[in-house]
């Protein structure tokens, strides 16, 4: 918690935090001089029979409860700017690093668990800035006000005090080492629910398709149940606070007023002494449960903070600082090899074996390259190195004669275009979703782009055309409509070289083959890597790469693979009729 207060409260909000707190403060002074006026109102008003004393004490204390409401007033409004601030600052900073952050990272914090700490974690963070500024001054200052007051009155009541408050730290110290362990599993808990609502939402239809409601349902119930538990029994942990600092506060007023009694009658206290010390135990006592409740959303706040703090200083394991752009000599990216891989390997986090071992080859500019292979083959392992979505774990991968690593992000995917597997679309327009990689592009760049991608004709029957509405997911549009509007969008900005990572799977042939007419078109512009589990789809392409586990089964045109390399005849003939193969 300490690291966010100094990263994000501190620096832009001191002055209203100190503005804040200073009239909380103004606010338990007046609370402890109330006790003094009842004293006094009982010792000199009542004793005396002076109704006049009475009133005026009185309207003291409706002018103290009247000017101490307007500077509570003010400590919440500061109260709430500082923390829905802070939280913004928060938001906005964890949604930039998460953008940062390559997919590796992604992959090991996990989307639902993201998602709980920008909502829920950063709202228990913004629930413990409010109420620390609100609360932290007030209550500790209050209990130990009261203390110090009590003492001033008597000494000898006062060691009631000094015996209750160890006897309440010891309550606080059993219960909070308990609890506080818990708070980060109840929040991993609900990464869990998060998790479960995630898939059953977005899977809805397989769901039903296969009549799995009551088993996800089931699902369901074991996470919220699990999150439940946790939070029951910290619930039953927090429970103990109130009860517990009750039981040995009444006790401790019980001690005043047996021994306050037995001092009145000597005369040693006044009846007004003795009940201003039984409002001071009394605002103790109510100042020490608040101070329990406090505690206990300090550590949840505490905990959040902690998994907020692991995204914010998660090192990226993919970064282009220190890069420059990267001067390409004249003609290269017209000429020359577009893309080279030398001996590159690629392995995920703890995975037993490389999903990409030792892949050799080159590409000019100009070239297709087609990548086939059986499921769990590497292929979209590999083309994700070429965009530096993921660095090789050996070997090296070449743009235009430069390793990936030497250019800038936006260089190097200004050059590299990828079309993933999952068609993704936002929510907006088909012009907003076209002009992602460039926000300048002209109604011509655009059209032009959806007419290569056999896109052009289903946006012109929509009324709206380029600004027709596009749902969430682009859930509105079929998926072979999707999957071309992605592509359509790949190619605007003038890319250098197109990945269609199996991007084209849910076009009908005709479609296809069309799509696949289009791109040899733009060969005096554009190199193409088409990753495709079709033959028809890579066998016109000028070399075609067979993986198989992750390794080169075969290199070459569709006639000499179809001569040397075994996996692909058999892939050939199991898609096609042999006189289509040798066609």
């Amino acid at each position: 918690m300490g690291e966010i207060l100094r990263r994000f409260v501190f620096p832009k909000y001191r002055g209203k935090i100190v503005f804040g707190t200073l009239c909380k403060a103004v606010e338990v002074i007046f609370d402890l001089i109330t006790p003094v006026i009842v004293a006094s109102m009982i010792d000199v008003g009542v004793t005396n029979r002076d109704q006049g004393y009475v009133v005026r004490m009185c309207m003291v204390l409706i002018v103290l409860a009247v000017v101490g409401f307007c500077f509570t007033l003010v400590c919440q409004k500061m109260a709430a700017v500082v923390s829905q601030g802070s939280g913004t600052d928060i938001r906005h900073d964890l949604y930039a690093k998460v953008n940062q952050l390559a997919p590796a990272d992604l992959d090991r914090i996990g989307t639902p668990s993201l998602v709980t700490r920008i909502t829920n974690d950063v709202n228990q963070v913004q629930v413990t800035v409010a109420l620390g500024i609100r609360q932290i001054i007030r209550w500790p200052i209050l209990a130990i006000g009261s203390m110090v007051c009590a003492m001033l009155i008597d000494a000898q009541l006062g060691l009631v005090f000094l015996v209750c408050t160890p006897a309440i730290a010891v309550v606080f110290w059993l219960v909070m080492s308990k609890s506080v362990p818990l708070f980060g599993e109840l929040q991993s808990r609900l990464d869990e629910v998060s998790l479960v609502t995630r898939e059953n939402l977005s899977g809805v239809r397989v769901v039903r398709a296969f009549r799995q409601e009551g088993r996800e349902d089931e699902r369901f119930h074991k996470a919220a149940d699990d999150q439940t538990q946790t939070a029951v029994t910290i619930g039953k942990l927090s429970s103990l606070l109130n009860p517990a600092t009750l039981l040995v506060m009444d006790l401790g007023i019980v001690a005043i007023l047996w021994m306050g009694g037995a001092r009145i009658d000597v005369g040693d206290l006044t009846q007004g002494e003795v009940i201003a010390f039984v409002n001071y135990m009394t605002q103790m006592l109510v100042s020490i449960v608040y101070v329990a409740n406090l505690v206990i959303t300090i550590n949840r706040g505490t905990a959040s903070a902690k998994r907020i703090m692991e995204v914010l200083d998660c090192e990226p394991q993919i970064t282009d600082e220190g890069t420059t752009q990267v001067e390409l000599a004249p003609g290269t990216l017209t000429s020359g090899v577009a893309l080279a891989l030398d001996h590159v390997c690629f392995t995920y986090d703890g995975a037993p074996r490389p999903a990409v071992d030792n892949v050799t080859l080159r590409l000019g500019a100009g070239g297709s390259l087609g990548i086939i292979g059986g499921t769990g083959s590497g292929k979209s392992s590999l083309v994700n190195l070429i965009p530096r979505l993921y660095d090789a774990t050996a070997g090296e991968v070449r743009v235009f004669g430069h390793d990936v690593r030497e250019y800038p992000f936006t260089q190097l995917r200004g050059l590299v275009s990828t079309v993933p597997q999952q068609a993704s679309l936002v929510s907006g327009t088909i012009r907003s979703n076209l002009c992602w990689r460039d926000s300048n592009a002209t109604d011509e760049e655009l059209w032009r782009a959806l007419e290569l991608a056999q896109a052009a004709d289903f946006v012109r029957g929509k009324d709206q055309g380029l600004d027709a509405v596009v749902e969430a997911g682009g859930k509105n549009f079929s998926g072979g409509q999707r999957q071309r509007l992605t592509i359509a969008r790949a190619l605007v900005g003038h890319p250098r070289i197109v990945v269609l990572d199996d991007s084209a799977s849910a076009l009908d042939f005709r479609t296809d083959a069309s799509l696949r007419q289009s791109l040899r078109s733009l060969r005096s512009e554009l190199t193409c890597v088409i990753v495709s589990q079709r033959v028809s789809a890579v066998m016109s392409c000028d070399q075609i790469l067979v993986l198989d586990h992750g390794r080169m089964a075969g290199l070459g045109s569709h006639t000499e693979l179809m001569r040397s390399c075994p996996i692909y005849r058999e892939i050939c003939l199991s898609q096609l009729r042999p006189e289509e193969v040798g066609a």
